[in-house]
């Protein structure tokens, strides 16, 4: 298992290392030790979601609060998404800043995405199945989101708008500048 941090050293891409032969495939997907070891932290994942979507369903760009925020390891089962981490943490270098990540069932990536980024991702082929693991659990007063149109933020979806589905909530959600519902840069939001 390779990790490798992105332009924003938080978030960060792992590559499982995959043993294949005529028969298939093997591959760990999740290893905490060696994930603590490289973070020097330990995220406790309690829960495991996933998501059919057909291509241009576009999800996000969604976040919670404290003290429901969420850490999220995402991955693609079958099919491919643009997966998209944005940083929402005022005073940050990298405040408005994004990591975008192509993850698939053939290249196997996966996406770190910690406490403090929005996270939003467009399904690039039909019949994708979306899996991710959160470190806290879903609470409605906290959930939060941010506009996946933002020109502050700029985000290149690959899909032109008029091929992308999105749910009503996700079309009135608030530019990044219009919202004072965001994290603090510097601020342990694990302990």
């Amino acid at each position: 298992m390779q990790f490798i941090r992105t332009n924003i050293t938080d978030v960060v891409i792992i590559e499982p290392t995959v043993h294949g032969d005529h028969r298939g495939y093997f591959v760990e997907t999740f290893r905490e030790d060696s994930l603590t070891e490289f973070l020097g932290y330990k995220i406790n994942f309690c829960q495991d979601n996933e998501s059919k979507s057909s291509k241009g369903v576009l999800r996000g760009l969604h976040y919670q609060l404290s003290p429901h925020a969420q850490t999220k390891l995402v991955r693609v089962i079958q099919g491919k998404v643009l997966d998209v981490a944005a940083d929402i943490r005022k005073n940050s270098p990298t405040f408005g800043k994004y990591v975008a990540v192509e993850l698939s069932a053939d290249n196997k990536k996966q996406l770190l995405v910690p406490r403090g980024f929005a996270h939003g991702f467009v399904v690039l082929e039909d019949d994708t199945v979306f899996a991710y693991k959160v470190d806290n659990y879903y609470s409605p007063e906290c959930d939060r989101g941010i506009a996946f149109d933002d020109k502050d933020l700029n985000i290149d979806w690959i899909l032109n708008h008029d091929e992308l589905n999105l749910s009503a909530k996700d079309t009135k959600q608030p530019k990044l500048h219009e919202t004072n519902d965001l994290f603090e840069f510097g601020v342990n939001y694990y302990a």
